[in-house]
């Protein structure tokens, strides 16, 4: 992606449902595998969005089906998000405003390095690379606006 656009509202820019592509690859192992599904973004009672996300995960030539539930709530500026797991877990930041956002998220023997880009109101980007003791992973999120 050249150029970013900038988000003015980050939860009102999500709002909404959004086609997901995502490529995995173990960068130790040279395995692989994908996902593809939707990303239904509703509002939370209270303010913020709930984010579930539900499609098919491929790896390695196994098809499974998958879901993931985040709450994106209020950030503590003005347009930014307060990311958060399911169960309430704080899990990272998200400052759009410039149309890019990088992010760091310890978890446990793992480290989470996440970066964000905006291409267009309909198309962003989220890029994860995970490392730790028996991890080395590249997450490739590619989204596009529905309806």
């Amino acid at each position: 992606m050249d150029g970013f656009w900038p988000v003015a509202d980050v939860l009102a820019h999500l709002a909404g449902r959004w086609r997901v592509r995502r490529s995995v690859r173990d960068l130790a192992g040279g395995a692989g595998g994908h996902f593809e599904g939707a990303t239904v973004f509703s509002p939370l009672d209270g303010g913020g969005l709930l984010h579930v996300e539900s499609g098919t995960f491929t790896w390695q030539g196994v098809a499974r089906p998958a879901t993931r539930t985040l709450r994106f709530l209020p950030g503590s500026a003005p347009g930014t998000a307060d990311v958060r797991f399911a169960d309430g877990r704080p899990f990272h930041e998200l400052d759009l405003t410039s149309g890019h956002c990088a992010v760091v998220h310890p978890c446990a023997a793992d480290l989470y390095r996440g970066e964000f880009t905006v291409r267009d109101p309909a198309h962003w980007r989220s890029r994860w690379r995970v490392g730790g003791p028996a991890k080395d992973l590249l997450l490739t999120t590619d989204y596009a606006r529905e309806g």
